[in-house]
């Protein structure tokens, strides 16, 4: 379920189109995170990485493919950049209107653009990949 490529300060996973595969993503990250010991915006990496992965698993893994996450630490700039590398075809963007106070959905790029300092999306072939960074300093 979960191929890992450990650099110094770079972590990479491929995970299965599966909802299980969100609590990992969360281990994954938050391990990264422990291990570098930069664990000072921690909650704000580990609820954007679950939002992320989420909007992958709904909306841009074709059935039968997985998605990719990398998380990425830059002491000399001190920023944690994290990215979900997805391989369906579609546009990311918030919703237009907020979601309602019964809405199940449609608060997930909300967080992540209140919580990451920047955010945005790359495309690649196939797919697109959705970015996000924190400052560390």
């Amino acid at each position: 379920m979960n191929e890992t490529t450990q650099l110094s300060y770079f972590r990479a996973a491929f995970y299965c189109r599966e909802r299980r595969s969100i609590p990992v993503v969360r281990r994954f990250a938050r391990k990264a995170l422990v291990e570098w010991e930069c664990e000072q915006r921690a909650d704000d990496v580990l609820l954007c990485v679950t939002e992320l992965a989420t909007n992958a698993l709904r909306y841009g893994v074709p059935p039968g493919r997985g998605f990719k996450v990398h998380i990425h630490l830059e002491r000399v700039e001190g920023t944690i950049r994290l990215e979900l590398h997805d391989s369906g075809d579609g546009e990311v963007r918030p919703a237009q209107d907020p979601p309602g106070p019964d809405d199940e959905g449609g608060r997930g790029l909300l967080l992540v653009a209140a919580l990451a300092d920047t955010w945005g999306v790359e495309e690649r072939n196939p797919g697109k990949t959705v970015w996000c960074e924190f400052s560390i300093v």
